[in-house]
C-alpha cells in the first residue's frame, strides 16, 4: 500500500496519540472529519493500523525490572521450534518473543517485579519448556529509549 503525505502524517499523528478525536485529528490535517474517518478506516481494513492499546507505566503495576533472555533449543526441528513457541506465547511474564539469527535461537523480554520474581519465573514457567538447551539472561540498568512508533 502506498500512503500519500496525509496518510504519513496522520499515521504520525497516531501512534503520537490514538486517542485524538476525528475533529482534533481534522483540524490537525485540515480536512473534514469525514475524510479522517474514511483514511483511518482504510488504514485498518489494509491491516496498517494492526490495533489500539494503552501503554502501562511498569513502575505503577511494579513490573519495571525488565530482563532479556536468549534462548538456545537443543535442536533446531520444525516440531522443536513450534512446540516452544506453542508454550512461550502462554507465559505472561514474557511481553515481546522473537526468532532470531546468531548463536541463540530467541530473545525474549520479560516484566517481572525484582530479582525474586524472576528467578520465580525462571524456574517454575520458562525452564519448564521443553527443548531449551541454554539461557543467557541480561538485565535492564535504565531505559535510554523506549517507544512503540515506527518511522514513516
Amino acid at each position: 500500500m502506498t500512503f500519500d503525505a496525509i496518510d504519513t502524517k496522520l499515521l504520525e499523528l497516531l501512534q503520537n496519540d490514538c486517542k485524538q478525536t476525528n475533529k482534533e485529528l481534522s483540524n490537525k490535517l485540515n480536512l473534514s472529519i469525514t475524510a479522517v474517518y474514511e483514511r483511518i478506516k482504510k488504514l485498518e481494513n489494509n491491516g496498517v493500523i494492526d490495533r489500539y492499546v494503552a501503554l502501562i507505566n511498569k513502575e505503577k503495576i511494579e513490573k519495571a525490572f525488565v530482563a532479556f533472555c536468549h534462548i538456545k533449543l537443543v535442536q533446531h526441528s520444525q516440531d522443536f521450534v513450534t512446540k516452544f513457541e506453542r508454550e512461550v506465547v502462554k507465559i505472561n511474564e514474557v511481553v515481546e518473543c522473537y526468532h532470531i539469527s546468531g548463536d541463540y535461537d530467541y530473545l525474549l523480554k520479560v516484566h517481572v517485579a525484582d530479582m525474586v520474581s524472576f528467578r520465580e519465573f525462571m524456574v517454575k514457567k520458562l525452564t519448564t519448556i521443553h527443548h531449551i538447551g541454554s539461557t543467557h539472561s541480561m538485565f535492564m540498568i535504565n531505559e535510554v529509549k523506549y517507544t512503540t512508533a515506527i518511522d514513516l
